[in-house]
């Protein structure tokens, strides 16, 4: 698996700028140009064209398994669509600029690929909400402690609000799984939450481990016994003279340290210039540094 893994982030590397480039951004303006035109029309004649119709794809509708991405603003709302949309394209840029244009577009059509299967199986209607928060965890799994400000005001870790999404989604999946027991249905519309990010998990395998909170992803791995007391330590208060604890191993991308977390492994990047070291979280999730 592992070189599975790495087979394919030699290919995503090498081919980083094929593909649909500001693949989001179409997305919005198609959300925009529908919802004005759907605004306008009493008949919603566009958006019954365009939403997820099960019944209408299996009679040859097909376009219908792409066009429900457009229809996710008139669904949410003016204000909470665009808004939406609008942090969705600054995190798909962030990944496409991350990953490489092709890697992001393979993530989000394998989310789309994903989305329509389960709906053609299981029946129900395919949505672009959850299918556009495999965008958020990507980039929270990714820099788990990048601040962002919500409602643009309040300061928070992106990796609290995913935290939040995933108790949202578990909630709800729980709800759906009792009411399919109450109401004696086999109806599993209760698993599009947890299918619409499965290109999440399928991507990052055990490195979306990351959302977790470090003392419960280190916590085993800890030595017991007491930290060696260097001795620079000593002679400025227990840190060295920029102020930092010695340390042997750094992540280039997060800046944790093998002294912060002594069970974290690190690793250096073969083919990033110069000696880069990464955490077992970021080895193959970075972009190489060939300067």
């Amino acid at each position: 698996m592992s070189n599975l893994r790495r087979n394919m982030n030699r290919f995503f590397y090498n081919h980083r700028n094929q593909g649909v480039a500001n693949l989001m951004l179409y997305i919005a303006i198609g959300n925009v140009l529908v919802y004005f035109i759907t605004a306008v029309d009493p008949s919603l004649t566009v958006y019954k064209l365009l939403c997820f119709d099960r019944a209408a794809i299996l009679h040859g509708q097909v376009w219908r398994l792409l066009s429900f991405l457009f229809v996710y603003m008139w669904e949410q709302g003016v204000f909470w669509g665009a808004l939406s949309l609008f942090l969705y394209f600054q995190f798909g840029r962030m990944l496409e600029q991350y990953w490489g244009v092709l890697r992001f577009n393979l993530y989000y059509l394998t989310g789309v690929v994903i989305m329509d299967v389960a709906a053609l199986i299981f029946g129900g209607t395919a949505t672009a909400y959850y299918l556009n928060l495999s965008i958020f965890l990507a980039v929270a799994c990714l820099a788990p402690d990048l601040t962002v400000r919500l409602y643009f005001i309040l300061p928070i870790k992106i990796k609290w609000l995913a935290w939040i999404d995933l108790g949202l989604m578990l909630i709800e999946t729980i709800r759906g799984v009792v009411t399919m027991i109450m109401m004696h249905s086999l109806y599993l519309g209760w698993m599009f939450p947890i299918l619409a990010i499965a290109n999440f998990f399928l991507f990052f395998g055990k490195e979306s481990a990351a959302l977790l909170p470090d003392k419960l992803r280190y916590r085993a791995s800890r030595p017991k016994q007491a930290k060696k007391v260097y001795p620079d330590w000593v002679k400025h208060g227990g840190r060295t003279g920029g102020g930092q604890k010695p340390y042997r191993f750094k992540c280039t991308v997060c800046g944790r340290t093998d002294t912060d977390y002594p069970g974290l492994e690190f690793r250096y990047c073969s083919k990033c210039a110069g000696y880069r070291c990464y955490c077992i979280d970021h080895i193959n999730n970075h972009a190489h540094i060939t300067e």
